[in-house]
C-alpha cells in the first residue's frame, strides 16, 4: 500500500463538503446523506462501503447531479478542480458529465439501450459532447475504446442482449471513458456477476484508470473487493461517514466499532467457525436515534453517545473516525 500511495498525487481533484441529500415522503424527509465530507486525490481509488441504505449510491448520484424528485440535494458543495458542481447551470453540468466526471452505473443491462447497437451508443455519447469525426475515424475510435476494455471490435455491432454480463459491464466502462474523464464513479459495477468475471471487470477498471490517470470512487458492499482495489476506504452508516482510512490500515486495525463488527462478520479461512453478524438493524432514516446513530447496536456505547453526535475527525495521521472513544486521543495530541 505504501508503494500505491507514493504513486498518488497529493493534489485534490474533488472536494466534497457537508453534502446533504433528502428524499421527501408523506411521513417526512429521509436524510439519505447527512453532512458527508471527503476529498479525492489525483489518480486515487477511493471506496465507499456500507450496508444497504447507508447512502453510498445516493452520494454517487449527487456528485453527478442526477438526484430527481422526490429526492433533493439540500446543501453542501462538490468542488471539481475548484468548480462547485452543485452551483453550475444544468446545461453546463450536462457537458461536464462524461467529459469530466463519468458514472459506471449499477446493473449494466439497465444502463444500455436494448434496441441500439453498441457502436451507436458509443458514437452518440461522443457526438453529444461535440466530437466531430469522420465515419471512418469514429469507427476506429470505437474499436480502440473496446480494445481498451478487452473487447473485440465486432462487439460494436451487437445488441446488449447478445453480450454476457461481464461484456455488458465492459461496454459501460468503455462509454464512461470515451471522453477521458478526470473522475470515474463506479456504483457496484460487479453486482450480479460471478467472482471470476468480477475480477476481470475490476482489473479492466484498474487498467483504464491508470492509463487515463483518472481518479475512481468505487461504491459497494463487498469488503474483499475493496481490499483488492482501493487505496482509501470510507465506511458509511446511516447517511454519514464514520471512518475514512487507508484500506490496509482499516483491515489491520479498524477504529470505529461499526467497522470492527463489519470486518469481524467476514468469513475467514484461518478462523473457521460460526459466522458472526452485527446485532440489531440499521436505524430508520425517518427517525434517526439521538446522538450517535450506531449507539443502539454498539458494544462500547457510553451515556454521551445517546445525546451527542460525534464529528468525523483525524485521530491518527490520515485516519479519520467519528466516535467518542477517540476524543481523549484527539485532546492528548492537541496538548
Amino acid at each position: 500500500m505504501s508503494d500505491q500511495r507514493q504513486a498518488i498525487s497529493e493534489t485534490d481533484v474533488l472536494d466534497v463538503s457537508d453534502l446533504r441529500v433528502s428524499y421527501f415522503t408523506p411521513r417526512g424527509p429521509v436524510k439519505a446523506v447527512d453532512g458527508v465530507t471527503f476529498e479525492l486525490l489525483s489518480e486515487e481509488r477511493l471506496g465507499l462501503v456500507g450496508e444497504s441504505g447507508s447512502g453510498k449510491s445516493t452520494i454517487a448520484l449527487a456528485l453527478m447531479r442526477l438526484i430527481r424528485p422526490p429526492g433533493k440535494i439540500e446543501g453542501g458543495s462538490v468542488r471539481l478542480d475548484g468548480v462547485d458542481l452543485l452551483q453550475v447551470p444544468e446545461d453546463q453540468m450536462r457537458r461536464l458529465r462524461l467529459a469530466t466526471i463519468a458514472l459506471v452505473a449499477q446493473g449494466a443491462m439497465n444502463s444500455l439501450n436494448p434496441v441500439v447497437r453498441v457502436r451507436e451508443q458509443l458514437v452518440d455519447a461522443m457526438r453529444d459532447h461535440g466530437e466531430r469525426l469522420s465515419k471512418q475515424a469514429m469507427n476506429a475510435r470505437v474499436a480502440s475504446l473496446l480494445d481498451q476494455v478487452g473487447l473485440r471490435p465486432e462487439v460494436a455491432d451487437r445488441f446488449a442482449h447478445e453480450l454476457s454480463g461481464g461484456m455488458k459491464q465492459r461496454v459501460c466502462i468503455a462509454i464512461a471513458i470515451c471522453l477521458r474523464p478526470r473522475i470515474i464513479l463506479a456504483d457496484e459495477p460487479t453486482s450480479a456477476l460471478d467472482v471470476v468475471v468480477q475480477r476481470q471487470v475490476m482489473e479492466t477498471l484498474r487498467r483504464v484508470q491508470e492509463e487515463l490517470g483518472a481518479s475512481v470512487i468505487l461504491v459497494g458492499h463487498d469488503m474483499g473487493l475493496m481490499a483488492q482495489f482501493v487505496h482509501r476506504l470510507g465506511v458509511m452508516y446511516a447517511g454519514r461517514l464514520v471512518e475514512v482510512s487507508p484500506v490496509h490500515d482499516i483491515f489491520g486495525e479498524p477504529l470505529h466499532p461499526y467497522t470492527r463488527l463489519l470486518i469481524g462478520s467476514l468469513p475467514s479461512l484461518e478462523n473457521k467457525g460460526k459466522l458472526r453478524g452485527i446485532p440489531g438493524l440499521p436505524p430508520s432514516l425517518l427517525e434517526r436515534p439521538p446522538g450517535c446513530s450506531f449507539h443502539p447496536r454498539c458494544p462500547h456505547a457510553m451515556p454521551r453517545c445517546t445525546v451527542e453526535d460525534p464529528e468525523l475527525v483525524e485521530v491518527r495521521p490520515n485516519r479519520h473516525v467519528a466516535c467518542h472513544l477517540y476524543d481523549a486521543d484527539v485532546m492528548a495530541e492537541a496538548v
